[in-house]
């Protein structure tokens, strides 16, 4: 194994690792409603593909800042966390004030889920390509290198969803949310989108055949024709 080919499935482990931290957190978005005065608790709300969790937060006078939403996030505060039913229709009314947020939502834990998916068998061809040689080294290092790259689009598909679906929810006049901000992980899937996709990519390259550095290299390599 090369140097290059080393370098390559370290930066897909890493990517693995954030795309896996992203999916099981929750923390993709932070939404805060407005605050009008202090001495007053409030409910800001973070969430993640799965789950939701809101937080009370009393605003003190050193906290308050006017025409600000409720937090920051990292306040203490009693948290309240409860998990989407996806599959459920008609249930999750009160978290996503409408039928749309939900779909979005829907949409985003969906192709996470296909990310995963391509990021495990584009493993399992590295690991046969690993305990192989010759060509059919090279010929699983392909689909792993393909794998990979699949599991980084769907990344990012699922990273545009999420942010459609946090633009949509700001937007809405039936949601109590005015300020939002894209957490920590949000910045785990965006690492995961970037490092699976172009670590994928050098994969593919890494399998292609090597072109011949002269014209001539291609003739003197082949195999001398037998006089009958």
């Amino acid at each position: 194994m090369s140097e290059t080919e080393r370098i390559a499935i370290f930066v897909l482990l890493v990517g693995m690792a954030c795309m896996f931290t992203a999916v099981v957190t929750d923390y993709w978005a932070v939404l805060s409603p407005p605050v009008e005065r202090f001495n007053e608790t409030c409910e800001a709300a973070h969430f993640g593909l799965w789950r939701l969790c809101k937080k009370h937060i009393y605003i003190t006078q050193a906290s308050f800042e006017e025409g600000h939403g409720c937090g920051p996030i990292s306040l203490p505060g009693e948290e309240n966390c409860t998990y989407f039913r996806h599959f459920n229709p008609g249930q999750d009314a009160e978290i996503f004030e409408y039928k749309t947020q939900k779909e979005y939502n829907i949409s985003a834990a969906a192709i996470s889920i296909f990310s995963l998916a391509f990021m495990i068998l584009g493993s399992l061809c590295l690991l046969g390509s690993c305990t192989g040689t010759g060509k059919g080294r090279d010929y699983l290092l392909k689909p792993a290198g393909m794998f990979f790259a699949f599991a980084g689009i769907c990344a990012f598909i699922s990273l545009e969803v999420m942010r459609q679906s946090v633009k949509r929810m700001i937007e809405s006049e039936d949601t109590i949310w005015i300020e939002y901000y894209y957490a920590w992980s949000f910045a785990c899937a965006c690492s995961g989108f970037v490092l699976l996709f172009l670590a994928g990519i050098a994969l593919l390259i890494l399998s292609m055949p090597q072109m011949p550095r002269n014209p001539w290299e291609t003739c003197m390599d082949a195999e001398p024709e037998q006089a009958e």
